[in-house]
């Protein structure tokens, strides 16, 4: 952190001007894509500009002031001075010209209606501690001046700088002003790299609806936020800030290889969101793909901070693929091989995976010790990796259906479980195409699997069958998955009874293949039983149900509702909003990160040939499938909590009742808590909407605002833009409810889906990423078949993911859930501008003190010995949403944005 401190002098007495900031050289850091390091804490800022009035003989009265800075460099010692652009900066510092600054008036002349003369200055090199360089400047500025509404800053350096904020505390010969703050907290490019000729505009943190903008600020608002849209023309280059829509053309890489092409996502044949556009040239091989490049453009404040870039350079994906892989297939030999038996699986934690002696040992020993744990886990070139928490507390615990069970409601993918509503169920697919659209589970069997406690017709009536319905959705990409090799897929259901102690059990799982080969349709179902093949058969299709789940949580759930969906919001936020609009300022902190760690996705995850494609059942038709569920689910108005539990079947409305809501299963825990956080962020949303928007028309007046939900809605989401279901944005109300889920979305819905990850994922028998064979009894004339009936466990191993897949797996799910060390919590440090604000920072202060409360509620819960769903023997409590945590695989803490 760095200080831009300014000292006034003058007639006679000495007082001093502050103007803060924290400012970075970028560090460009030697990976396989270029990538700037920042630091960017949320911090009270501890510095003032004291200002003297002082009457020149010309009978001007004027400011004057010096401008002293830290500032730091991007490296030190003699031969990073020794480089040109080091001696370069060398003679900036001479003719003491680093930093520009001039400020601006809000206030237009009133001789002349234009924005009065700017006051300009140059920082100039002062001093040098280390990596921090001080800069000084002086101001003469007119009282006639008014108030100070923004800066515009150039970088007079070869390299960019970081500046975090600048504040001004004006102090009269007689009375005190307050504080002028100016919060940037962005990357200043150097005016020799940016083919931008504008300076950098900052506004101060007051707030202001387009109506109110100061005179002498509104043409300033409309340029940087044309700037910032930019013409959508050309390749953007690393220094650009331009918020740009785009397809999901950059997924497959055709130019290498037939096998890496894969079809654009966004249009009339894969419905999808949009990303950020990067301009770059067509394939050769496919014009409607994008060129793919290890480095990919994101608007430079987009970066990952300097301590979250550590953390990520030293456990991130890239660095898995390109370090650490190389090294297991070597190890493992062969890359189908599976686990031999459980005690081998056991032995990843107990003893670690052998890995063969390493060209680069020096760097993937570094690299392993945050990926997998302490350095003394490192010993004899094993890779040792950390026990999850659900293999720690009951290593058995994934053999029970209970747990199966309860996983629904308080694992990590709580947003598939639904009511059941009718019997029989039935298909929405051609059956001249799938076969016969009637489900297979009769109501004898289920009324045999309950016991005859009740009929199905009184359990439907009380509410007590529930289902995982990955039918219609798997059922299509059945034959195309089972061309690939070492995978296969079914259509799945699974149904649950409901129980008078409010846990679930599963009765049956129906798992379907389609006509195939001119095979006709197999659907069977599968039942816990007695016997022993029944039950090896059970065991063999809950592994099958968990493969499906894995996948649906992770490109469906976790990347589509949340990362993917999120970045229109973010593109839009900054391309119609201005930095001074009130709700960009509401929803800036929400929007930290996501799209810098979705580029990253698109380079190593999701990608053709990606982890995601290696490593899941679907292959590479997985980012098809979640178009597919793009398509025929995803609905904005329901990805709010309350509708989306409503959709599901699992609430009811009830103006009686907590929240607003009746849950159809009382002990459903990630329900619970969530809709604490729900009902916490929408009465913090309330109060600061309401404080800036006192009537509906101000709302439906606000250009700025309107276009900010007309380009969600048409260009963010363009291939949904003419739903019906799309909210209103009329008055306060519904202004509430989009940015109540907006910010529920990027925080406590990722939250809940993903820092879990390794706790669950991490013992893969629990959930399996991938079903790599059929189910034995699909065939029972196979080799298959013969040889589980001989030694099932041996052919339960080879449905398995194979061991590289598992420990490619493992490590990915252990970076993702995992909190950096500059990660900022919901209702953790308050934005500078809502603190200057006396209503919003009463506002925030309540909000705070709301989730310290709910996280004392959610502490009694998991102490709860009624609420089995959350507690008990050998069983991980639900602390997914607990809003506050310390870095580190935690399994708890709700993170403002998607950063992760």
């Amino acid at each position: 952190m760095s200080k831009l401190q300014l000292n006034q002098t003058g007639s006679g007495s000495s007082q001093h001007l502050l103007l803060s900031t924290k400012s970075h050289f970028f560090n460009h850091v030697d990976r396989i894509r270029r990538t700037y390091i920042s630091y960017k804490p949320r911090t009270h800022h501890n510095t003032n500009i004291a200002l003297l009035r002082k009457s020149f003989p010309d009978g001007v009265i004027t400011k004057r002031f010096n401008v002293v800075s830290n500032v730091i460099r991007q490296s030190s010692g003699l031969l990073s001075n020794l480089t040109l652009i080091g001696c370069l900066d060398g003679v900036t510092d001479l003719v003491r010209r680093t930093l520009l600054l001039e400020l601006v008036s809000s206030q237009l002349d009133p001789e002349t209606g234009l924005g009065k003369k700017r006051v300009k200055g140059y920082g100039h090199k002062v001093s040098k501690d280390g990596a921090e360089i001080k800069l000084e400047s002086k101001f003469d500025v007119p009282e006639s001046f008014g108030d100070i509404g923004a800066v515009l800053v150039e970088n007079e350096y070869h390299k960019e700088m970081y500046l975090k904020d600048i504040v001004l505390t004006i102090i009269g010969s007689s009375n005190a002003h307050a504080p002028v703050t100016i919060t940037c907290n962005s990357w200043i490019s150097s005016k020799c790299d940016a083919d931008d000729p504008h300076m950098r505009i900052f506004f101060t943190n007051k707030s202001y609806l387009p109506s109110e903008t100061p005179r002498g600020l509104k043409k300033l608002r409309e340029e940087e936020l044309k700037n910032l849209r930019g013409d959508g023309k050309g390749e953007r280059k690393s220094s650009d800030r331009i918020y740009d829509y785009d397809k999901y053309n950059d997924l497959g890489d055709p130019d290498s290889s037939d096998e890496l092409a894969r079809p654009v996502l966004g249009g009339t044949e894969h419905p999808y969101p949009r990303r950020c556009r990067t301009g770059r040239a067509p394939s050769e091989k496919d014009p409607l793909s994008e060129k793919r490049s290890l480095d990919v453009y994101i608007p430079r404040d987009e970066a990952f901070s300097e301590p979250k870039e550590l953390q990520f350079s030293a456990t991130t994906v890239e660095e898995v693929l390109h370090a650490l892989v190389p090294s297991i297939p070597t190890a493992l030999l062969d890359i189908n091989l599976g686990f031999p038996h459980f005690t081998a699986i056991d032995n990843i934690f107990n003893q670690g995976v052998k890995l063969p002696k390493l060209k680069n040992q020096g760097r993937l020993r570094s690299l392993l010790p945050r990926l997998v744990g302490s350095l003394s886990q490192i010993k004899d070139d094993l890779l040792l990796f950390d026990t999850p928490e659900i293999f720690n507390r009951d290593r058995f615990s994934w053999l029970n259906d209970e747990e199966f069970s309860r996983q629904t409601l308080a694992g990590l993918n709580p947003y598939s479980i639904q009511l059941v509503t009718e019997w029989p169920l039935k298909s929405k697919l051609d059956p001249n195409v799938y076969g016969p659209c009637e489900c297979s589970i009769t109501k004898e069997l289920l009324e045999r699997e309950i016991k005859g406690i009740m009929t199905v017709d009184e359990a439907l009536e009380q509410n007590k069958l529930f289902m995982l319905d990955y039918h219609d959705l798997l059922l299509p990409y059945v034959k195309k998955v089972r061309a690939l090799e070492g995978t296969t897929l079914y259509g799945s259901r699974t149904i649950f009874f409901l129980t008078p102690d409010s846990t679930l059990r599963p009765i049956a799982i129906e798992l379907t293949r389609p006509v195939l080969d001119y095979k006709p349709q197999w659907k069977k179902v599968f039942t816990p039983g007695c016997d022993a093949t029944t039950c090896w058969l059970w065991k063999f299709a809950k592994v099958h149900v968990g493969a499906h789940d894995s996948v649906y949580h992770e490109v469906v759930v976790h990347w589509l509702r949340t990362h993917c969906c999120l970045e229109p919001y973010i593109i839009a936020t900054n391309r119609q909003l201005s930095a001074m609009h009130p709700i960009y300022r509401l929803l800036h902190p929400h929007l930290r990160y996501t799209m810098e760690i979705n580029v990253r996705a698109r380079l190593s995850l999701i990608n053709a040939g990606g982890i995601i494609e290696q490593c899941f059942s679907p292959g590479k038709y997985s980012m098809e499938l979640s178009s597919a569920a793009y398509d025929q689910i995803w609905r904005f108005d329901m990805e709010a909590l309350p509708a989306d539990l409503i959709r599901r079947g699992m609430a009811v409305e009830d103006p009686t009742a907590p929240h607003g809501l009746k849950l159809t299963i009382q002990d459903y825990p990630f329900a619970n808590d969530g809709l604490l956080l729900w009902d916490a962020i929408k009465s913090w949303i309330s109060d600061y909407v309401n404080h800036y928007y006192s009537k509906a028309s101000l709302i439906e007046t606000d250009p700025e605002l309107q276009a900010w939900w007309t380009d969600i809605r048409t260009k963010g989401h363009e291939d949904k833009k003419n739903e019906p279901w799309w909210p209103k944005l009329k008055n306060q109300d519904d202004l509430i409810q989009i940015v109540t889920t907006i910010v529920w979305v990027a925080s406590c819905h990722h939250a809940a889906v993903n820092f879990g990850q390794y706790t669950y994922g991490g013992y893969f028998p629990n959930r399996p990423s991938i079903a790599r064979t059929n189910m034995p009894s699909e065939d029972i004339s196979s080799e298959d078949h013969k040889k589980f009936m001989e030694k099932p466990e041996s052919v339960l191993m080879k449905c398995f993911p194979s061991q590289i897949q598992a420990t490619l797996v493992m490590a990915v799910l252990r970076l993702l859930s995992t909190h950096s060390t500059d990660e900022e919590y919901l209702g953790g440090l308050i934005e500078p501008a809502w603190d200057e604000n006396p209503h919003i920072k009463k506002a925030y202060e309540r909000f705070n003190k709301k989730l310290t409360e709910v996280c004392g509620i959610m502490d009694a819960r998991n102490a709860d010995p009624k609420l089995l769903n959350r507690t008990g023997a050998g069983v991980v409590p639900y602390e997914l949403l607990k809003p506050f945590s310390e870095p580190g695989m935690t399994g708890m803490g709700v993170p403002n944005s998607t950063s992760i």
